[in-house]
């Protein structure tokens, strides 16, 4: 008379252990959401269904929508009408020697080359792609690619904190992987299409002011950075982990009392 219930005790604990088990395994190996894209009169990509874009006069900033995330990276282009300046020789100089930029302390910011401009062909179009380090905000990278097709010239920069940069880089290069130029060729004759820089000016040159207050204000990477441990999925995750494993053993005792 007693074994049912005993072994009907035993059913309910193995299930209480893999309830734990899967709850574990979802903290460790969280779902990845799926991709949104982004267009606009002159390009298309994919990135995060968790970060969105906003224009910012000419420029485009796209950010994490979760605030602490989005102090860690930030992807901003823009683009502007080929001019005298616009060429890939001209592009591949830039990108091969340290950029100064102001910093927001009021001194001036030298990077670091981290790899020199190289031609990256990424869906029919050709891209120049170099990596700097403090160019645009101290302590971060910033991945530069730029292009031309036609009579426009496009700068797309993604930077991300030297501390979250690899947890970014593969969603970056998802990103690239994706970008596709849209431009059509009355675009230029088309101001209602979308906000371009004119021919005079030089590419890039509102990327330094579209770069988030935010993100400046945590240069140095330790004020928005710090999370109590149990805030932390992977930690979290180990320890629940670890009392599933706990409770299985606990459980294999009883069964063998």
């Amino acid at each position: 008379m007693l074994r049912f219930p005993l072994r009907l005790q035993n059913i309910n604990a193995k299930l209480s252990y893999f309830s734990f088990l899967f709850l574990a395994i979802s903290f460790l190996f969280p779902a990845v959401g799926f991709s949104r894209t982004f267009k606009n009169a002159y390009i298309s990509f994919e990135m995060l269904d968790t970060w969105k874009c906003n224009l910012e006069q000419t420029e485009w900033v796209c950010r994490a929508e979760d605030p602490q995330e989005a102090k860690e990276a930030v992807i901003i282009l823009t683009a502007k009408e080929k001019g005298p300046t616009d060429t890939f020789p001209l592009y591949e100089s830039h990108m091969n020697n340290s950029i100064s930029t102001p910093s927001r302390t009021g001194g001036m910011l030298t990077s670091t080359v981290v790899y020199k401009a190289m031609q990256n062909k990424v869906n029919d179009q050709v891209w120049l792609d170099s990596l700097h380090t403090n160019s645009e905000v101290q302590n971060y990278h910033t991945r530069y690619l730029a292009t031309i097709k036609d009579q426009i010239a496009i700068l797309i920069t993604f930077s991300a904190h030297n501390r979250f940069y690899a947890k970014h880089s593969t969603n970056f290069n998802n990103t690239i992987k994706s970008l596709r130029v849209i431009a059509s060729k009355d675009l230029l004759t088309r101001p209602d299409l979308g906000p371009l820089r004119g021919a005079g000016e030089t590419l890039g040159t509102g990327i330094g002011q579209a770069m988030p207050a935010d993100l400046l204000a945590s240069e140095d990477g330790s004020s928005n950075s710090k999370k109590g441990i149990f805030k932390n999925k992977m930690v979290l995750g180990l320890a629940i982990l670890i009392g599933a494993a706990l409770l299985y053993i606990i459980l294999r005792l009883i069964k063998k009392k």
